[in-house]
């Protein structure tokens, strides 16, 4: 799966993934410095090994790249610093952070960044983080965020000194990493044979309870058209925003349902008031591709990317907010028990096989060809939703104010929405192809609204919430986090 993210990049379609921190240095002793920050950083390096490893490439591509300690490995090379235009607010930072996303990574390095941008009129410092997907996602992304900050604002230093035993590593000749490859090669077969009958049950079990009228997952390829389903360009445009957290504990707790539906019935709120104010909300609902966390279940399987797909309607034909939750809840549970008689590995099992040449070169097609204007629609847009921090951070003795995190976008769905909460609030993290949504800060905006409409259709229910929410309970499987 790491490696599939690779061979899907393109010049225009972006593999990485990228975070929008904000921190308040003034609860730090010392006065805030770029030198103070590089050196935080720097002693943070053995905590996190994935910065210090870079791609060893087979030869024409013929095999799937290796991991290698970087022998050249320079932290100046990642670490950079900008200063966020005047007046210096949310909209200048964020766009500095879409400037930083919307460039492709250079492979011959570690796969990631991080920008210290200072200048914003409310003193905070901004720091955008940018790392390829092949090297994390939403579940090692937080943990990883986790050992680049403290729990204190000036944490004691360790009982012993931490040595750093990390070590450059000599990165293989052609002809071994041409040797692996054909190995890799030689069992492809053999692997896609086991695989088969497997998925084939998987596929038959689905077919039967689809059959017998169980609510499920939207179909993909059945979404309707908006603006943002096209080819993508390499610009991209960032928007951000937060709410509180306990507001959308009161509605899950009101109408019985799980925090994942509360994020995505807000999304399909917001969505609609985008689209009714440009004349094009589609009379079918829009479809989210929905990543999910098999991480728990996985432990036997190498690399840091654990991830599967499912699809969810988003009510978005539903004009009643309370109706809308309602059929988001339903559909999703519905959703869940498709995915889980598919088999969550399925995704990852089929990724070990993918053959880099033809990989990469149908990926390149189809952006060049723009195939994504002319079928129909996979899905509409990704929502991640990530859980966080519940407990305050600190990043170099300044505590950590506001979290969104930012994924990719791809041909055919040119919006992605990454949801995190951290303390007492949920950060909303809104990134797009710029071409296709300029305005995307009108969807960051009707965030608070759709929240408000179903505060107001929670607390509607009155004493008839709690007879719901244990109901609910009582058939809902366990949650999964995308």
């Amino acid at each position: 799966m790491d490696a599939a993210f690779l061979y899907f990049e393109t010049p225009t379609m972006h593999m990485h993934v990228g975070g929008l921190m904000l921190v308040d240095p003034s609860a730090a002793k010392r006065p805030y410095s770029f030198e103070d920050y590089r050196e935080y950083i720097a002693s943070r390096m053995h905590r996190v090994p994935q910065f210090r490893r870079k791609l060893a490439t087979v030869p024409l591509n013929l095999g799937k790249p290796s991991w290698i300690e970087d022998p050249d490995f320079d932290l100046d090379y990642h670490l950079h610093r900008a200063v966020v235009p005047a007046p210096g607010g949310d909209r200048e930072t964020a766009d500095v952070a879409a400037d930083v996303l919307s460039r492709q990574m250079d492979r011959s390095r570690p796969l990631w960044e991080m920008w210290i941008v200072e200048g914003r009129a409310d003193g905070l410092v901004a720091i955008v983080s940018k790392v390829h997907h092949s090297v994390i996602d939403g579940v090692t992304g937080a943990n990883m965020m986790a050992e680049l900050f403290d729990l204190e604002p000036d944490a004691a230093p360790a009982a012993e000194p931490v040595v750093d035993d990390w070590e450059p590593e000599r990165k293989p000749s052609d002809l071994e990493l041409v040797g692996r490859s054909l190995l890799d090669v030689v069992s492809r077969p053999v692997g896609v044979v086991k695989l088969l009958p497997g998925t084939l049950v998987g596929m038959g079990k689905l077919a039967r309870r689809r059959g017998g009228g169980a609510p499920g997952m939207p179909a993909p390829f059945r979404a309707p058209r908006t603006s943002f389903n096209a080819t993508v360009t390499a610009h991209r445009t960032v928007a951000y925003t937060h709410v509180s957290l306990d507001d959308l504990k009161t509605i899950k707790n009101a109408f019985g349902v799980k925090i994942n539906d509360v994020v995505i019935a807000v999304c399909s709120g917001a969505l609609r008031r985008y689209l009714i104010a440009r004349e094009e909300l589609p009379e079918r609902s829009l479809i989210s591709a929905i990543p999910i966390s098999v991480h728990a279940s996985s432990e036997e399987k190498e690399g840091t990317t654990k991830i599967s797909i499912m699809f969810a309607s988003l009510a978005s034909d539903v004009e009643d907010p309370a109706d809308r939750l309602r059929q988001i809840a339903r559909t999703n549970d519905g959703a869940k028990a498709d995915h889980e008689l598919v088999g969550a590995h399925m995704l990852q099992d089929w990724a070990e096989h993918a053959a880099p040449n033809t990989f990469s070169l149908a990926a390149r097609m189809y952006s060049g060809l723009r195939l994504a204007n002319r079928h129909p629609v996979v899905h509409n847009l990704v929502i991640s939703n990530v859980p966080g921090p519940p407990i305050p951070l600190y990043f170099n003795g300044g505590r950590l104010v506001e979290l969104h995190p930012l994924g990719p976008v791809m041909d055919g769905a040119g919006l992605n929405v990454t949801v995190l909460s951290n303390m007492d609030a949920i950060g909303f993290g809104f990134i797009a192809c710029r071409e296709l949504m300029p305005e995307l800060w009108d969807l960051a905006d009707a965030v608070p609204e759709a929240v408000a409409e179903l505060l107001e259709a929670a607390r509607g229910l009155g004493k008839a919430a709690p007879h719901a929410k244990k109901s609910a309970k009582a058939k809902q499987p366990a949650e999964s986090v995308g």
